[in-house]
């Protein structure tokens, strides 16, 4: 009776309604109102293929908020489940909008797959307009209780941005690789780009600091000067990146060292270098 005072046209619900529907249309027919569209949809089902439940992760959208996943992403994938547009995974939610249908619903139950989210969210990652992308990168650090980005901050995120949302599947992987224009001297090291750091690379560093001086600051010029200082000590590239990576970002792991120098700037790499070489 709600339904029908309220005008409802569609009622679309779980699959483990079906059997409601034929009695409800019942009282529709006796009652002399149009019967609604009655659409039934696959139940979420977890990687085991059991009905979702808490055990298999994440209960809520603000869970998976808290996890990092662009809201975007998970409108996305959660339209995905159990629906499909041909073979199209990734899409905008303007055209969810524009192709959803009811026909285009399966029958079987879907299964909640964190390697397709996190394949669908890494696209979208890529695809965000950087404005987009910085404000959804706030919005993840402020429902984390972690402090917002300053001016700079965004700034220099900004600069990057580019070639640290490669590959980033979710914003705090995102954020990690960013972590070396995000960070402020004196640079906070891990245990592997602290071990980077021996005596012979701080000899190393020590030497290439003055050749940065007066170097034209473009790619070409620094591959050129850091190629040649590694074949200069008999080493190949990727043993001078170590202590490089140690010294600009503080890990092991991070983006091209050409990258991080010309975002970082002359001033500030040196200045990383001169810190990490004492």
């Amino acid at each position: 009776m709600d339904d029908h005072d309220m005008g409802v046209t569609h009622v679309i619900r779980g699959d483990d309604h079906l059997n409601n529907a034929a009695r409800q249309k019942m009282i529709y027919d006796a009652m002399g109102w149009d019967v609604p569209v009655f659409a039934h949809i696959p139940l979420i089902h977890g990687p085991d293929g059991k009905k979702l439940s808490k055990r298999h992760g994440a209960a809520g959208v603000e869970e998976y908020r808290e996890m990092g996943y662009p809201a975007s992403a998970m409108r996305n994938y959660l339209v995905r489940l159990g629906w499909s547009h041909g073979d199209d995974e990734v899409f905008t939610d303007a055209q969810a909008k524009e192709w959803f249908d009811l026909d285009g619903i399966g029958k079987g139950a879907a299964r909640l797959d964190f390697k397709k989210l996190d394949h669908v969210s890494g696209q979208h990652i890529a695809m965000a307009g950087a404005d987009e992308l910085i404000l959804q990168v706030q919005d993840y650090l402020d429902a984390t209780s972690q402090e917002k980005l300053t001016d700079a901050q965004v700034e220099g995120l900004s600069a990057a941005l580019d070639f640290v949302r490669t590959g980033a599947k979710t914003l705090p992987q995102l954020i990690e690789k960013a972590r070396f224009i995000l960070a402020s001297r004196p640079i906070e090291r891990d245990e592997k780009a602290q071990a980077a750091l021996d005596d012979v690379s701080r000899g190393i560093l020590t030497e290439l600091t003055p050749q940065l001086q007066t170097v034209s600051w473009n790619r070409e010029e620094l591959e050129t000067i850091l190629n040649a200082l590694a074949e200069a000590h008999g080493i190949k590239f990727g043993k001078l990146a170590a202590p490089l990576r140690a010294a600009l970002a503080g890990r092991a792991a991070s983006p091209s060292v050409f990258d991080m120098m010309l975002v970082l700037g002359r001033d500030e790499t040196i200045a990383r270098l001169n810190e990490a070489s004492q």
